[in-house]
């Protein structure tokens, strides 16, 4: 070596601390990791290279909404003709095969202790710190450097809030580059890969590749899915070095060299097969991170209570349930279908909120409640198993024009009977009392039949020992703000009356079908959709002139002899009802009972005339 260059870089040495980085294992699938005492993997990378800044490499892979080019460059917060270019796309525009790799190129520099790539963010409804890194950003980035770099509680963000987003990246320590490593390639990992089949990919050494990740070789160091590696390069990384995982382009081949062979061989087949995946199975039990989220002994013994009508799955259930968490299963974030013994369901991975929901689904048992099947906790991570709801939730539902059911007022009543009787079981018969505290359209699901089913419980509290009108310590959420009464927002008071004020936006929503939030069209100003109706109806004599603004064009009905039905009776009566139910004083307000008798009998009266028109 030069000695110039020896003693420039000579000084670098000291810093390299073990020289390169290590590993983070499991660490990442938790939310409350400290380095306090020093840098931690579950954050991010070390700043330890030759470099305070560098290009760098990420492999990310595609999912609905970001299957382009476009999307990925917009969600990395990269150039889109470098992303275009190293991929060898030439439409920025094409939609790509799901779960294709992608190499995003990026500018990885020194943030305090840790490298990292800057993005951002804007977080949706039912998302948090840990749905972001995991399902949208596939491990690319971590809870805990998310809530690093945000001023906001990781319980308690807004939803439409802008986060930064820091991307696991890293440069090449001193050593590595005068080995000749010019780029580090983030890499993530999957359920079949190894080091030794990773480092054949990317025609690197084995030695090489476990020693930039902190282990002592290639051999018998155990490796986790969702978790990221380096992959040290002397070049950037190839187009043809990415896969399309899924493919079965050799399934037939297996299948046709398995159907040569003899029943014999078919056997010993299957049981080394056993065999690998029990030792598999006790390797992954021994080394694993310890698990953070564990099922509370309370919700174990009422379990018990009930003859175990909650069942606890195991992690090969579910994943053998949702083929892998595959995308093509995929509902929404963090929201998987699948098939448990022939019944579909709904398997939703949570956060901090689910040991509360799991305690409160488990003492009900209502027909317009949504049903908890079951628990799995998994890797510090928990999944519920729901009764899956064929039609999605009400507001897709209303806002799907093509859906001939959204048409009928029979439908639109009774969906609002079905949320008003769950309240009422809620309110008058759960024992104790609960406040929902968070009715929309969005936690209101609707199965094959159109029948609704109220879901969502993380924020519900009871009103046991007088509590209620107590101040809520939950913060409220951005899309929320249309349904929360006007005591809540002011005060923080909550009581049933609460949710009785959010029922009447969803029967605006039902009746008018609009959102409960929206950009007015005259200046531009954002509005309720309850002080627009409520403002429109006013005096009770001009109300029938405002009808046909108010409802849903969706809802007139024609007689099979042309003319127009005249339904505006049935429509002044529901937009009263929604009135009664958005009164500012609580006192003032209807009662849930109330509310659920009136709907019976505007039910009966609407199914007398729809039989008087089809005779």
């Amino acid at each position: 070596m030069n000695p110039f260059l020896f003693m420039l870089v000579f000084p670098f040495f000291a810093i390299e601390s073990g020289g390169q980085q290590m590993y983070s294992g499991n660490l990442v699938m938790e939310c409350d990791n400290t380095d306090e005492t020093g840098p931690s993997p579950a954050f991010l990378y070390t700043c330890n290279g030759f470099r305070p800044s560098c290009s760098a490499f990420l492999i990310f892979r595609t999912q609905p909404l970001y299957d382009t080019v476009a999307a990925i460059s917009k969600l990395m917060s990269t150039d889109p003709t470098e992303l275009a270019r190293i991929n060898n796309i030439r439409d920025s525009n094409k939609i790509l095969n799901l779960n294709k790799e992608v190499i995003v190129p990026v500018t990885c520099s020194c943030s305090g202790k840790y490298y990292q790539a800057n993005t951002s963010y804007v977080l949706s409804m039912d998302e948090n710190y840990f749905t972001i890194a995991n399902s949208v950003y596939e491990g690319l980035t971590t809870c805990d450097s998310i809530q690093r770099n945000n001023v906001y509680e990781r319980h308690n963000v807004d939803s439409g809030v802008k986060l930064q987003v820091p991307l696991r990246c890293a440069c090449p320590t001193v050593s590595q580059t005068i080995e000749g490593t010019k780029y580090l390639l983030t890499y993530l990992i999957t359920w079949k890969d190894s080091i030794a089949k990773i480092s054949k990919r990317f025609k690197v050494s084995s030695q090489d590749l476990a020693l930039a990740n902190g282990f002592s070789s290639g051999e018998g160091d155990e490796i986790y899915p969702s978790t990221t590696l380096l992959v040290p390069l002397r070049s950037e990384p190839l187009s043809s070095q990415t896969r399309t995982l899924g493919q079965k382009g050799s399934l037939s081949k297996k299948w046709i060299i398995i159907g040569t062979v003899t029943g014999t061989f078919l056997a010993i087949l299957f049981c080394c097969f056993f065999a690998g995946y029990l030792l598999w199975k006790k390797n992954r039990a021994c080394g694993g991170a310890k698990l953070k989220w564990v099922l509370p002994k309370d919700i174990q013994l009422g379990i018990a209570s009930v003859d175990q009508l909650l069942k606890i799955y195991k992690f090969e259930e579910l994943e053998e349930a949702s083929d892998g968490f595959s995308l093509q299963n995929r509902l929404s974030a963090s929201v998987y279908k699948g098939c448990l013994k022939g019944r579909t369901v709904a398997i939703k991975q949570m956060g901090a909120n689910a040991p509360k929901e799991v305690k409160i689904l488990q003492k009900f048992n209502h027909f317009n409640l949504i049903g908890l099947y079951g628990v799995c906790e998994h890797d510090g991570a928990c999944y519920l198993v729901y009764e899956f709801m064929e039609n999605g939730s009400l507001n897709r539902w209303l806002e799907d024009k093509t859906s001939q059911e959204s048409h009928s007022w029979n439908n639109r009543i009774r969906i609002a009977l079905d949320v008003a009787k769950g309240l009422q079981y809620l309110h008058n018969f759960a024992s104790p009392a609960y406040v929902h505290k968070d009715i929309n359209s969005s936690n209101i699901l609707l199965s094959k039949e159109v029948r609704a089913k109220i879901s969502k419980f993380g924020l519900a509290r009871s009103t046991e020992n007088n509590n209620q009108n107590k101040n809520s310590s939950i913060k409220c959420r951005f899309e929320s703000k249309g349904y929360l009464a006007p005591e809540y927002l002011e005060e923080g008071s909550v009581t049933t009356k609460t949710d009785v004020y959010a029922f009447g936006v969803v029967l605006l929503e039902l009746i008018t079908g609009r959102k409960a939030v929206y950009e007015h069209d005259g200046d531009g100003k954002e509005v309720m959709l309850s002080e627009e109706v409520v403002s429109s109806m006013g005096d009770e004599k001009h109300a029938k002139g405002k009808l046909n603004y108010l409802v849903d064009p969706r809802l007139q009905a024609r007689h099979t002899l042309g003319f127009v039905i005249d339904q505006d009776e049935l429509a002044l009566c529901l937009l009263k009802l929604s009135i009664g139910c958005l009164e500012p004083e609580p006192s003032r307000r209807l009662s849930i009972n109330e509310i659920v008798s009136t709907l019976m009998k505007i039910q009966m009266d609407t199914q007398s005339t729809e039989t008087m028109f089809t005779v």
